[in-house]
């Protein structure tokens, strides 16, 4: 059995995904990043960036004590390896899966959450940082969407790298994107879109948070961090 400790943001729906597509025993066990849940002890015990997904594994494969793991990307790599699904077991497939999720940790997702926040979020507009990261995620699909001109999907086969990616691109029109202009990237995001787990995780996402609407006093919370919100060791 796994325990998926989750909410319904984008890093939470790469691996509500993964789990659907593959059946996986687990039990989601909601974290409230708005009410500010992330930060209760327990959680910090698993995730200690305090941040959502993360994950126990109560039958890792050595057989030993139930397993911790935080961040989405090293979640969607253990789970890959643990069913020997959505990961080419070859060096140079596997290693081309492994590339684009990292690409997408690292550039991606970063880049469109910051072009969130001061698009949607911030208390005040900001034009050169909405321009700046509406250009750069403009880029990255891009991108991506040269990668797609001659495959199906991320890695030729439907991976990880796919379910890592989907979910940030799921908010394009707030992000001020139009798919028209990239016809491979909306060919592959309509093809995911299409497929019976994906639309079981988002049917998920709704039940568990079916007014995601962030208040002012939520984006206190979600943006107010600093050093001291880190529990002293």
């Amino acid at each position: 059995m796994i325990d998926l400790y989750y909410w319904t943001t984008p890093n939470g729906h790469k691996i509500t995904m993964f789990l659907e597509e593959t059946g996986l025993p687990h039990r989601i066990v909601p974290i409230n990043i708005g009410k500010g849940e992330q930060f209760a002890a327990d959680f910090l015990r698993i995730s200690p960036n305090n941040r959502i997904p993360a994950m126990v594994d109560h039958a890792p494969a050595d057989g030993g004590a139930p397993l911790s793991i935080f961040e989405s990307g090293a979640i969607l790599l253990y789970l890959a390896d643990k069913t020997g699904r959505f990961i080419a077991p070859d060096l140079r497939g596997r290693n081309e899966t492994i590339q684009w999720l990292f690409w997408q940790m690292g550039g991606l997702g970063p880049m469109a959450g910051q072009n969130h926040h001061f698009t949607q979020y911030a208390p005040e507009k900001v034009p050169y940082a909405i321009e700046r990261y509406t250009k750069e995620t403009a880029r990255l699909y891009a991108v991506l969407n040269k990668r797609l001109a001659d495959r199906e999907f991320v890695a030729g086969e439907y991976s990880i790298a796919d379910m890592a990616s989907y979910p940030w691109i799921v908010p394009h029109e707030k992000q001020g994107q139009n798919l028209d202009d990239f016809p491979h990237l909306k060919r592959w995001f309509d093809a995911i879109r299409a497929r019976p787990a994906t639309q079981r995780a988002y049917a998920l996402a709704k039940q568990i948070n079916p007014a995601p609407v962030i208040t002012d006093a939520e984006k206190k919370v979600l943006f107010g961090q600093d050093a001291s919100t880190v529990r002293p060791g």
